[in-house]
């Protein structure tokens, strides 16, 4: 009768246990979230993630490939905590988010990124205007590659342009590594890629995929600016593009943790190794004796 009074106990004491692990509360430094990202950004967005996780052990963090407009629309029916975006929302989409959420429309920003227009290396080509860019978007030769619709280079270029992407002509090869490969076998094209696909300056992939095309500076308002970190930060370039992450989760838990951790000094330092510009520039205060 002892024996089973102490298994009893025992049993009782394990199932406790359990329940009690099974119902910890999630926090910013432990559980799991999944963040929907495009893919002209994916890679800055693993990589912080990687950076988070190793940050905060015990927590997981999924990176899911996404179109932005799809992203955006999971985002809103609850299939993700976070998503990143670079377009603006219309003045319906806030409400809409604002209502789902059940917060202010309070994008966070992180890093400023680019949509660039490339060619072969063997191409003749040095440099594409505004005007170049307009007219080829309206020409049924659909000279311009991009990787998709609902895509993010897509509707970047369409508000830049002050047109909706329905209206333009364009070509399209899924994704933005199979645009710079195939591109070769198109001269008469110019792929429109995000810059993180080639910025990383330690990804050997990305290194093999700037060998094989050029970046196309802009001529805009007199000046030819290339997408280069400096012009991103002050915005010359005229297709440069911020990215932010929006949230669905109305407590602090782990997604607004991993916010937080992108857009703080850590954060903004796997941003800079990506090859993009920093969104909150950190001063480095050095004192000499």
């Amino acid at each position: 009768m002892k024996i089973s009074i102490y298994i009893i106990a025992l049993l009782v004491f394990l199932f406790s246990c359990t329940e009690k692990a099974e119902s910890a509360p999630e926090n910013y430094h432990q559980g799991e979230v999944t963040i929907l990202t495009d893919e002209s950004f994916r890679s800055v967005t693993e990589a912080l993630a990687d950076g988070y996780m190793i940050h905060y052990p015990n927590t997981q963090v999924k990176v899911e490939t996404r179109k932005e407009d799809v992203g955006f629309m999971d985002l809103l029916q609850g299939k993700a905590k976070v998503a990143v975006m670079s377009r603006e929302l219309s003045e319906e989409e806030i409400k809409e988010y604002e209502r789902v959420t059940e917060s202010k429309f309070e994008p966070a920003k992180f890093a400023a990124d680019a949509v660039v227009f490339v060619v072969p290396r063997d191409s003749e080509r040095e440099s594409i205007s505004m005007e170049e860019i307009s007219s080829a978007m309206q020409s049924p030769e659909k000279q311009l590659v991009f990787d998709g619709t609902n895509a993010s280079n897509l509707n970047f270029v369409a508000q830049q342009l002050g047109k909706k992407p329905a209206e333009l002509q364009y070509s399209i090869i899924s994704g933005n590594s199979n645009i710079i490969r195939e591109l070769q076998n198109y001269p008469n094209k110019i792929g429109v890629v995000g810059l993180n696909t080639l910025s990383r300056p330690y990804s050997a992939e990305a290194e093999n995929l700037r060998k094989q095309v050029k970046i196309l500076p802009i001529t805009y308002k007199g000046k030819t600016v290339a997408p280069e970190t400096t012009n991103l930060a002050n915005m010359s370039y005229p297709f440069t593009r911020v990215l932010y992450f929006l949230v669905n989760e109305r407590t602090f838990n782990i997604a607004h943790g991993f916010i937080r951790f992108s857009c703080t000094h850590l954060g903004q330092m796997i941003v800079d190794k990506e090859g993009l510009q920093k969104y909150n520039l950190y001063q480095r205060e050095v004192k000499m004796y």
